[in-house]
């Protein structure tokens, strides 16, 4: 069964590298041949775009994967790999990317809006790249990059025309049934809305000119109660979703059955909405009695701009045409003001971190490190002249300086694991068998701390 889904999660899997080849030419009478290793192709992005044609986040509730593919290894000739397809995801305008901690990544607030959820792996270089004057005969090649794969939490905010704001019960739903098409479940109990429901109104007569008709869509939002802005009663679930409306129409119960007065329910309103974000009291407001044919006398007790009743039928053209009016100049400002254009968020990838275990040993991580090290035969003393030259290049040798690394010191990078040393500015890369058991390690940190004999 479909229906309005404003919260969900994406699992986001980009695509991985291609790797690179290891080859040498081979013909006929060709003496010698040298390195012709392809490279891999780069795997797959995955983007978010946000899309006018997208309502809700509905497509992501049972279905949460999205995969971008993967890059082509390499082969011999220097044919390099086909690169993998980007995954294109459309998500609604106004979706709300965070991680699961609760961190904003990313607002796609424009239509057109890209982000780059998950960057695909990096294809490896054939050993035709390291071909150089004083290596004449690679024997190795990179190995594809992995691709990003991540969890983010998505929440769509929506961007309405006009939001209906009351209590619960005061008569939001039929309001909105009355004046558009959207068919929200109406009932007479409290919280008969648990979403929000988007319809379109169509008004012909707009300020004395009949022969023009604007258009404005509405949201029912569900009903607040006080200490909204604080999360009680799922508050925060449902004032999110009036930020960005460009008017606000409050809706007060006039019916003797309300559970506050009038005046009261305006205070609370007002105050929940300028407690949760305080531009919202300068947003363009029209503040309505509803419940209009149950008012038993003229004495309401409130100021209101004015009377409707949803069930009858009173006064809601003379509402509509106040709102078409507000929400018509409320666009004209939005237009002079918007100089924004369709948006590429691309996040900047890992920096070099260096931690210190608590064995004495030490780990770098980021994208670049681990890219560094890549390469397919650690044993091959050309591979490890080559990871000397980019972790030098990377300054991962000061970044272990001044993490206080000493010479002797077990260094992790990503599978590559070695003995780090000062000496002769190579950095000491030695790559060990496998990692230093923790008896190894406490043998060593005894040693240090004696000193020496």
């Amino acid at each position: 069964m479909s229906g309005f889904v404003d919260r969900a999660q994406l699992h986001a899997k980009a695509g991985d590298g291609g790797a690179g080849s290891i080859s040498f030419r081979r013909e006929a009478h060709v003496d010698m041949g040298g390195p012709d290793g392809g490279d891999g192709g780069n795997g797959g992005d995955v983007w978010l775009v946000a899309d006018n044609n997208q309502a809700s986040l509905l497509g992501f509730r049972d279905h949460p994967f999205r995969r971008a593919t993967d890059g082509a290894h390499g082969h011999g000739k220097r044919k390099h790999g086909a690169n993998g397809d980007d995954q294109v995801v459309a998500v609604p305008v106004g979706t709300v990317v965070r991680t699961l901690e609760g961190d904003l990544l990313c607002d796609l607030s424009v239509p057109g809006d890209r982000y780059r959820v998950a960057e695909g792996g990096h294809g490896g270089h054939g050993n035709a790249k390291f071909l150089s004057n004083r290596r004449r005969a690679p024997a190795f090649a990179e190995q594809g990059e992995r691709g990003d794969e991540k969890w983010c939490d998505l929440e769509l905010k929506l961007a309405a025309d006009v939001a209906l704001i009351g209590f619960p019960n005061v008569g939001k739903s039929t309001l909105i049934s009355r004046v558009s098409a959207a068919k929200p479940k109406i009932a007479d109990y409290p919280f008969t809305t648990l979403v929000p429901h988007l319809g379109v109104v169509r008004v012909g007569d707009r300020a004395g000119r009949p022969d023009e008709a604007t258009e404005f869509v509405m949201a029912d939002v569900p009903g607040l109660i006080e200490g909204a802005a604080a999360g009680r009663g799922l508050g925060h679930e449902f004032l999110r979703h009036v930020e960005r409306a460009r008017v606000l129409c409050v809706l007060l119960d006039l019916s003797p059955m309300a559970p506050e007065s009038p005046s009261r329910q305006l205070e609370v309103l007002m105050g929940e909405l300028g407690a949760y974000l305080p531009e919202l009291l300068d947003r363009p407001t029209v503040v309505v009695g509803s419940k209009g044919d149950l008012l038993e006398g003229p004495e309401h007790g409130a100021e209101l701009d004015l009377v409707v009743s949803a069930t009858r039928g009173d006064h809601l053209g003379e509402l509509l045409g106040r709102l078409a009016i507000l929400v018509a100049d409320a666009r004209a400002r939005d237009a002079e003001a918007v100089t924004a254009t369709p948006r590429i968020h691309r996040p900047a990838s890992d920096e070099l971190v260096v931690e210190r275990l608590a064995d004495g040993s030490f780990t770098v991580s980021g994208r670049a490190a681990l890219r560094a090290v890549r390469l397919s035969d650690l044993t091959d003393e050309g591979a490890l002249d080559e990871v000397r030259r980019r972790l030098d290049r990377l300054g991962v040798d000061r970044a272990l300086a001044r993490a206080g690394a000493r010479d002797g010191d077990f260094v992790a990078i990503g599978d590559l694991t070695f003995e780090w040393w000062r000496e002769e500015g190579t950095g000491g890369v030695e790559p060990t068998a496998h990692r230093p058991t923790r008896a190894e390690r406490t043998a060593r940190t005894k040693r240090r701390e004696q000193g020496p004999s």
